[in-house]
């Protein structure tokens, strides 16, 4: 008897900021997503292992976290 198990984070996108980059600096638009981990057992999602969110600059594409409370309060449109 075998098991197939794994990892497997899906990524979904929220929505898009008008923001200054805390990277670079410039104003450009901000695409906040967010991604969960979730064990899987035999190819099916069964247990949430983590879940955050990234705020990724269309500029540079430079990533950084972002605290959930944070990423609900921003404007997204």
């Amino acid at each position: 008897m075998f098991f197939i198990f794994g990892l497997r984070t899906r990524v979904t996108r929220s929505g898009v900021v008008t923001a200054v980059c805390r990277h670079c600096g410039n104003q450009a638009a901000q695409v906040v997503s967010r991604r969960s981990t979730k064990f899987t057992l035999f190819f099916v999602p069964l247990i949430p292992i983590r879940s955050r969110y990234v705020r990724q600059c269309s500029f540079c594409g430079a990533e950084s976290v972002v605290d959930a409370d944070e990423a609900r309060r921003l404007p997204v449109g």
